[in-house]
C-alpha cells in the first residue's frame, strides 16, 4: 500500500511517500523550485517521490493532507469578524486567497493527481505534527508536545501516544490539552523576529544566533506581553500584536512604545561582543545593536523557560520517560538543549523536518497507523530521504560544462580532502540523497577546518554572504562528542544526530574548535558510521591528522537560496562563492584548475 502525504499553501510545501508504512522518499518543494520556503503545490516533490518508488499517481491508495482547511477557514473568518472594522483589509485579502485556492484543496488534489476523491484524507495540523515525531521515533509510548505559530485553531498541544509494534496493541495519539489562537508562543517569537529586522517564518533562527551576544536584561519587559502559569500554559496581551488582524504586520504601536523602533534590517549587526575592536562603527551604533541583542536574549530566555514549564508539567501528568516534540518551535535548538539537560524526560525525540514540511510525513503516518490501524515497523534513523544523482549523471553534467575534473576512489579522495581542510581550503561536499529538513547533515554541506578561527568570518563573508554573527555547526564523530561537548549521553542522543540541539562546549576544548564555537556553545551534529560512512570516514581521517575529530559543517547554499539539490545547483554555488573545492560524489573540481574561465557572476537564487 502506498500513501502520499502533502503539505502546502502556507509555507514549506513538501511531500512524503510511504510504502507499507516505511518511508520511501520525502522532500521540500523548495529544493526543486529553488524558491526559499516555497508554499505552492509541491508538484515536483510529489513527482520525485513517485519516481523514487517507480509508481504513478494511480498506484496511490491514499493521499493525505496535513490539516483540515475548513477548520482553518473557520478560524480566519471568525478572527476577521471579531476585529471589524480594523480587519476589513485582512478580510479582502483572506477571502481572495481562500476562495481562489485554499478552500478547494480536495478538488485540486483530484485534478492534479488524478486520484478519486474517496482516496483523499485530511488530518488535523497538530495531529500531523505529533505523528511526524512519534511514528518515526523508536518509542512504544511517549508524551507529546507540539508548538508552532498556528494550525487550524491550535498553537500548542500536549498529550501522549502509544504504538502497536505487532503485539496486538493499539496506535493512538491523544492530544488532550491545547492552547488556541491568537495565543501563540510561535507567533510571539515571530513578532520579535520581525521587530529585530528579520523575515517571519525565515529568520527565527537568526534571533537564536543573535541572542548569545546579549543578556536577558529585558525579560521583565517581555513578560508584559505574556502571562505564563506554572504548568506552562500562557495567554498573550493582544494589545501588543497585530498578526491577528493583518497579513503583513505582526506587532502593534504599543509594542514599539515598549521596545523602541524596530531594527533596520539594512544595518550590519556590530557590537563590542561581535567585533571587540569596534568594527568600524561608532559607539552609539554598537550600543544600539547591543540593545537589540539583549532583547533577542530576553525573548529567547522566555521561550525556553515557558517550554521547560510545559515539559515538566507533561512529565508530571503522564509519568512517561520519553518525549516527542514537533512544530516549528521544536526547531529552537537552544531550548531543545536545555530540555535534554534540565528536563525530566529520559529520552527526547524530534524528527528533522519538525516544521510544516514534516506535516506531510506525519499526515501519511497518521493515516497508516491510526486511521488504518497498521502496526509500527519503521524508525527514522537518518535524514537522507531526498533525491540523488548517479555517477553517470554527474559526469555528463561535468562534460557538458567542459569542466576540468578528476574521478578518485574513496581512499584517495578522502586523504586529498583532509589535506585541503588542514591547508585552509573550503569544500563543497555533495553526495547521495539530499537531507529531509532544514539542516545539512553531510550530503549537501560546505566543510572547513574548525580549528581556524578565521574560518567563521571567511565562510560567512565570502561564501555564505550572510550576517557575521551567524554560527556554524560542528560535525563530530558520535563516540567522541562527549569529549568536546558537555551534554551527557551524546552517543545516544537523537537530537544531536539531526543538529537539533545546542550544547555548551567544554571549556578546555573550546580553543581547539573556535570556528564552530558560538559564545561558548555549539549546535552540533553527531555522526555514526552506519548512517553516512563516507562523511564519517572524512571526519575520522581529519581527526587522525589533527587530533580533532570535528569539522565545520554548514548548508551548501548561498544566502537567500535553498540548499542545493542537483549537480548544476552545486556548481552554481561553487562558482558564485569562494569555495575552493567541489566534490560531487567521487568527482573533484578545483578552482585552481579552472584557469579563471568561470567567474562568480551568478547572483540570487538559481535553478536548473
Amino acid at each position: 500500500m502506498y500513501i502520499l502525504g502533502i503539505s502546502c499553501y502556507y509555507h514549506d510545501a513538501a511531500a512524503a511517500l510511504l510504502h507499507q508504512g516505511h518511508l520511501v522518499a520525502a522532500a521540500d518543494e523548495e529544493r526543486f523550485s529553488r524558491i526559499k520556503h516555497d508554499p505552492g503545490f509541491p508538484a515536483q516533490a510529489i513527482r520525485f517521490c513517485l519516481d523514487r518508488a517507480g509508481i504513478t499517481p494511480q498506484d496511490l491508495d491514499y493521499v493525505v493532507f496535513y490539516e483540515k482547511p475548513l477548520l482553518k477557514f473557520e478560524r480566519i473568518l471568525l478572527s476577521v469578524l471579531d476585529g471589524v472594522p480594523r480587519t476589513a483589509r485582512l478580510f479582502q485579502e483572506a477571502m481572495a486567497t481562500w476562495f481562489s485556492e485554499k478552500l478547494w484543496i480536495k478538488s485540486h488534489l483530484v485534478e492534479r493527481l488524478g486520484v478519486p476523491a474517496r482516496r483523499i484524507l485530511f488530518v488535523e495540523h497538530h495531529l500531523s505534527h505529533a505523528a511526524s515525531a512519534f511514528f518515526t521515533s523508536p518509542f512504544q509510548e511517549a508524551a507529546i508536545l507540539t508548538i508552532d505559530g498556528v494550525g487550524e485553531w491550535t498553537t500548542t498541544a500536549l498529550g501522549r501516544a502509544t504504538a502497536d509494534w505487532g503485539s496486538g496493541g493499539r496506535n493512538q495519539i491523544l492530544l488532550d490539552r491545547e492552547i488556541r489562537f491568537p495565543h501563540s508562543l510561535g507567533l510571539l517569537y515571530s513578532a520579535f523576529t520581525a521587530w529585530l529586522g528579520f523575515r517571519v517564518n525565515n529568520g527565527e533562527y537568526k534571533v537564536m544566533g543573535m541572542a548569545p551576544y546579549g543578556e536577558p536584561r529585558y525579560l521583565e519587559r517581555v513578560e508584559k506581553l505574556i502571562r505564563v502559569a506554572e504548568d506552562g500554559s500562557f495567554a498573550l496581551d493582544m494589545d501588543y500584536f497585530s498578526y491577528h488582524r493583518s497579513t503583513t504586520e505582526t506587532f502593534s504601536r504599543r509594542f514599539v512604545d515598549l521596545f523602541g523602533e524596530p531594527r533596520d534590517p539594512r544595518q550590519e549587526f556590530i557590537t563590542d561582543r561581535t567585533h571587540p575592536h569596534g568594527g568600524g562603527v561608532d559607539r552609539a551604533t554598537r550600543e544600539r545593536n547591543q540593545y537589540y541583542a539583549d532583547v533577542a536574549a530576553s525573548i529567547q530566555r522566555l521561550t525556553e523557560e515557558t517550554i521547560l514549564r510545559m515539559v515538566r508539567h507533561l512529565h508530571e501528568t503522564t509519568g512517561l520517560e520519553n518525549l516527542c516534540m514537533a512544530g516549528g518551535v521544536a526547531l529552537n535548538s537552544v531550548a531543545n538543549g536545555r530540555i535534554v539537560r534540565e528536563g525530566p524526560f529520559r529520552r527526547v525525540y524530534i524528527q528533522p523536518a519538525a516544521g510544516d514540511a514534516g506535516g506531510a510525513l506525519g499526515a501519511a503516518l497518521y493515516a497508516w497507523h491510526v486511521l488504518l490501524g497498521r502496526p509500527r515497523a519503521f524508525v527514522m534513523d537518518h535524514a537522507y530521504w531526498g533525491a540523488d544523482y548517479t555517477p553517470q549523471e554527474v559526469e555528463a553534467f561535468l562534460r557538458e560544462m567542459g569542466l576540468p575534473y578528476r574521478e578518485l576512489c574513496d581512499d584517495r579522495l578522502l586523504d586529498e580532502l583532509v589535506d585541503d581542510l588542514t591547508s585552509g581550503r573550503v569544500i563543497g561536499w555533495y553526495q547521495g540523497r539530499f537531507e529531509w529538513g532544514p539542516r545539512a547533515l553531510g550530503n549537501r554541506s560546505i566543510l572547513a577546518d574548525p580549528r581556524r578561527e578565521e574560518m567563521k568570518a571567511i565562510v560567512n563573508a565570502k561564501i555564505k554572504f550572510r550576517e557575521p554573527f551567524r554560527p556554524f555547526a560542528p560535525a563530530v564523530l558520535e563516540e567522541c562528542a562527549g569529549h568536546f561537548y558537555e551534554t551527557p549521553g551524546l552517543d545516544e542522543n537523537h537530537l544531536a544526530r539531526y543538529m537539533l540541539m545546542v550544547s555548551p562546549v567544554r571549556a578546555d576544548q573550546a580553543h581547539r574548535v573556535p570556528a564552530t564555537t558560538h559564545m561558548g556553545t555549539a549546535r552540533l551534529q553527531t555522526v555514526r558510521r552506519e548512517w553516512n560512512p563516507r562523511y564519517y570516514e572524512l571526519i575520522r581521517r581529519f581527526g587522525q591528522a589533527t587530533g580533532v575529530p570535528v569539522i565545520l559543517n554548514t548548508s551548501f547554499n548561498l544566502r537567500g537560496e535553498p540548499i542545493v539539490n542537483t549537480p548544476r545547483n552545486a556548481f552554481h554555488t561553487f562558482v558564485s562563492s569562494d569555495i575552493d573545492v567541489l566534490v560531487l560524489g567521487n568527482f573533484v573540481v578545483r578552482k585552481r584548475d579552472m584557469g579563471g574561465r568561470w567567474q562568480p557572476v551568478f547572483q540570487g537564487p538559481v535553478g536548473e
